[in-house]
């Protein structure tokens, strides 16, 4: 069974993100978002994203791809995420801000709102998972008058663990995110689906899991266990001095980040390419966090999943009607030409 999947030529040709009442799924370099819409009906906004790496072949060296990869990957779920906030707006009227930001600016509010969310995000994730874990050490060896010594890496990392399950534990009680994580869940089953070679439809992909071992769950879940290997290498290559002083000691972390983060994509994509005991194994806690991340999804977020898929697979279903699902403007603005166009004709 390893080996047929291993020689499966569709692992790991498509994959994807859950948005607002939606699905965006990449494909080499399609990557169209489909949304459902307030009035029921589906919507897909084709967008294309092409990659650094293409352009230079360097990029494509271990370690260095994935560092790449993360970052077109933080650029490309932004806009994901622009879209579908737009599309969800689609009918409401923009205010004078909005066009005053336009007309001076080029940009939209949702623009606006991404940049200051993806900044104070960087603030809070060096803050919460680099920065209070080492206070946190800190402060427990003062309460037990005890020096723990190379162990105190071990505390960092449990308490980096307890954080990010605490957070995902909560931000799952909002409404909306639960939906979002029901999107989640119908991304990962279309594509296990899709991987499996049957037909796509909501009823076959229902009966797929809807754990992923290339999820980026997965993934954050790998860099903080990896994170927690690195600060045991610390303890062991940093004078004393320098690891008390949290400020430096986080300036390192940060520094080394990318060499997590390639390590981190490298073990991701061996994992979801090559199935065997030991990447199973070594994939198992990110699949248990997938538990939270993940919801079941219901048939009409599934088709939202499949329509999506289809949509970015466009050689392995060309017979696919991608003109059903053209956004409210496009067919608005469809229309307006067939009526200027049959003016004309008369």
């Amino acid at each position: 069974m390893a080996k047929e999947q291993k020689s499966c030529p569709r692992l790991g040709k498509v994959g994807g993100q859950a948005v607002i009442e939606g699905i965006m799924m990449k494909a080499g370099e399609n990557c169209p978002t489909a949304v459902r819409l307030s009035n029921g009906s589906i919507a897909v906004y084709e967008n294309t994203f092409v990659s650094v790496r293409k352009k230079h072949k360097v990029l494509n060296l271990p370690l260095l791809r994935g560092i790449v990869n993360f970052v077109e990957s933080m650029r490309l779920s932004f806009q994901t995420l622009t879209i579908s906030a737009e599309a969800m707006g689609v009918e409401e009227e923009e205010t004078r801000f909005e066009k005053w930001l336009k007309s001076k600016f080029g940009v939209n509010i949702y623009n606006v709102i991404t940049v200051i969310a993806a900044v104070l995000g960087v603030f809070l994730a060096v803050g919460i998972f680099m920065y209070l874990p080492r206070l946190a050490a800190d402060g427990l060896s003062r309460l037990l008058h005890t020096d723990f010594g190379v162990w105190s890496a071990a505390i960092e990392g449990g308490m980096k663990v307890v954080i990010f399950i605490l957070y995902l534990l909560l931000v799952s009680l909002m409404k909306d995110i639960r939906r979002t994580f029901e999107y989640h869940g119908a991304e990962h089953k279309s594509i296990a689906c899709f991987e499996a070679g049957e037909e796509l439809t909501p009823e076959n992909a229902k009966k797929h899991t809807r754990f992923h071992p290339r999820c980026g769950t997965s993934f954050m879940f790998f860099m903080i266990l990896l994170g927690v290997l690195l600060g045991f290498g610390l303890r062991f290559v940093l004078p004393d001095w320098f690891i008390a002083n949290r400020w430096l000691y986080t300036a390192v972390r940060l520094l080394l980040l990318p060499l997590v983060v390639g390590l981190g994509y490298e073990f991701i994509m061996l994992a979801g390419k090559h199935p065997n005991f030991v990447t199973r194994l070594l994939s198992a806690p990110g699949l248990w966090m997938q538990r939270i991340t993940t919801r079941e999804p219901d048939e009409k977020q599934l088709e939202v999943a499949i329509v999506a898929l289809k949509y970015a697979l466009v050689e392995d279903f060309p017979d696919f009607d991608r003109t059903a699902y053209a956004p409210p403007k496009q067919k608005e603005d469809e229309k307006k030409i067939d009526g200027e166009d049959g003016n004309a004709a008369v």
